[in-house]
């Protein structure tokens, strides 16, 4: 722990772990606590410690793992990252993130150049190590007032023994008082039974305390208030201060609620109490006002989504996420209606895109559905339906474009169709000799510039912006000027003018789409321009159409 004294001194730690099943919501939980301790004057980092052998979900498959959010450096991370920077005013970057993957070649990577001095390199203390070098990294870089570290997976799990070893480590050697754990857990109702049942959680953590990590606080995740009496068995059998169990009920209408439950339940006055930070009590004025929105919007839009992984919310989670943001800044409540791609090729997009205030068409990789999304793409653009594309979503435009006013027959991108007459989109030039998928792709925040007098630069309310990307096509230069003369207008571009970044049309109420990924950087409390100007044309169009909701 070489080099860390400094910050150990200032920095308080906070662990988070989860047991009993996945996908409890230690991301939302984790996020939510960021929420309050910055709202009481604190500043707060997150990261988050993935036990999975890849070195980053840049090639998983998101019907597995969910979408992949890209931070500003280009890293391609957890979907839990994207509830870290839409909650709090943190900025992530690549050392956010770790993996067993990251981990794993490190460590070899060291033992091959010699610095282990011919030692037999073993999981404790080598790897272990290396673990929390991570959170002396991130601590010496950011200086934090508090570093909340989420451990993904369940206890239990064979592959993150190592992360849990290593927090066990890390807080032994920052002291009492400078690191507290937090474990989430679920307590399932048994309908049958008609009541709660404690046994899993108590099992949960008597494995955790069979590592040596004895949890200051249980958040539990039910769906049926605990009452006092099982508060109180939990406490009993977990070792854990009654104040320390946590009710963390399914929320009602927005997972905006959560800190606000939190809240309620006095965690974080307990969370500094722990770790002895004196502060005053977080004002979510400004976090209520967004809820409001959300339980009782003024209006009401229906937003269909057009994608091919529709059966998995998680594989668009930033893209609901923005869209919803979009609905907060115009006081407006979105019903989704998500329609997969490969449907509307086989039952026509009158069928599925009828009595909807907006169409968004997301990025995505591979040729299923591209057919659906295209005809997605004219449907909007013929009917005045206002649309929005991000990533593939502005290409499919493109070649909609392309075939149906231009006359271009045939016109493809080259992911698709190799042979295309015309490649109206087509591979960058530095990607042409790339062997390997992960982290090749044109990634990370890139700048925008946005032409003087367009839609584009209204909406953002400048002329130069910063955008994450994560793509490896683009729009082919060589057919410019034949979109221009048709009123395909190019409104962002690189610096240089050589790559097109933003398209909007110029006969139509909204019609835009990026090369980018806006999606990643919209909050509740800042919804991005491209959003709230979808979601305001959505539902001026719905309501001159009279197909809002009552």
């Amino acid at each position: 722990m070489a080099g860390g004294d400094n910050h150990m001194k200032t920095t308080k730690y906070i662990f988070v772990t989860g047991g009993v099943v996945s996908s409890l919501g230690k991301g939302l939980t984790a996020a939510s606590l960021g929420t309050l301790l910055e709202n009481r004057g604190l500043k707060v980092c997150l990261q988050k410690f993935d036990p999975y052998l890849n070195v980053d979900p840049g090639t998983m498959n998101p019907y597995q793992h969910g979408e992949v959010y890209v931070l500003d450096d280009g890293a391609e991370t957890d979907l839990d990252l994207g509830h870290y920077e839409r909650f709090t005013g943190t900025k992530l970057t690549r050392k956010n993130n770790l993996t067993s993957g990251q981990v794993y070649a490190r460590v070899l990577d060291k033992e091959r150049r010699g610095d282990y001095l011919g030692k037999t390199v073993q999981v404790i203390p080598h790897v272990t190590d290396e673990i929390k070098a991570r959170m002396v990294e991130l601590a010496d870089l950011a200086k934090p007032d508090v570093l909340i570290t989420e451990i993904g997976g369940t206890t239990g799990d064979i592959e993150g023994l190592p992360f849990l070893e290593a927090i066990r480590e890390f807080a032994l050697e920052v002291g009492y008082n400078n690191a507290i754990f937090i474990h989430v857990t679920y307590v399932p109702f048994i309908r049958a039974a008609g009541e709660l049942k404690t046994k899993p959680t108590q099992q949960s953590v008597a494995k955790l305390r069979e590592i040596g990590i004895t949890p200051h606080i249980l958040v539990c995740r039910t769906e049926k208030p605990l009452g006092k009496e099982l508060r109180e068995k939990i406490s009993l059998f977990c070792n854990v201060p009654f104040e320390g169990v946590i009710e963390e009920k399914d929320v009602d209408h927005s997972i905006y609620e959560v800190p606000l439950m939190l809240q309620r339940e006095r965690m974080d006055d307990l969370v500094c109490r722990f770790l002895r930070l004196e502060t005053p009590p977080a004002n979510m004025g400004h976090w209520q006002d967004i809820i409001r929105k959300l339980v009782a919007p003024q209006h009401r839009v229906r937003i269909g989504v057009v994608g091919k992984y529709i059966g998995l919310p998680d594989a668009y989670k930033s893209v609901y996420e923005a869209i919803t943001h979009g609905g907060i800044a115009n006081d407006c409540g979105i019903e989704f209606e998500r329609i997969e791609a490969e449907n509307i090729q086989k039952e026509g997009a009158e069928k599925l895109l009828a009595n909807l205030g907006g169409i968004l068409v997301p990025g995505g990789f591979g040729d299923r559905g591209v057919e659906g999304k295209i005809l997605a793409a004219r449907y909007a653009r013929e009917r005045g339906v206002p649309y929005l594309g991000l990533c593939l979503g502005m290409q499919v435009a493109t070649i909609e474009f392309a075939r149906h006013v231009l006359g271009l027959e045939g016109a493809h991108s080259t992911e698709f169709d190799k042979q295309s007459p015309h490649p109206v989109i087509a591979l960058l030039e530095e990607q042409r000799e790339v062997t390997q998928l992960g982290g090749t792709m044109r990634l990370g925040s890139q700048e925008v510039q946005l032409k003087t007098d367009s839609r584009g630069a209204r909406l953002y309310g400048a002329f130069t912006v910063n955008e994450r990307h994560r793509h490896r096509y683009e729009f082919n230069n060589r057919y410019r000027a034949q979109f221009e003369a048709a009123g395909f207008i190019f409104s962002g571009t690189s610096p240089d003018g050589e790559l097109v970044e933003l398209i909007e049309l110029r006969d139509h109420p909204f019609f835009m789409a990026c090369q980018y990924h806006p999606e990643f950087q919209s909050k509740p409390d800042k919804p991005h321009p491209l959003f709230r100007g979808f979601i305001a044309a959505a539902h001026q169009y719905a309501h001159q159409r009279e197909i809002g909701l009552t």
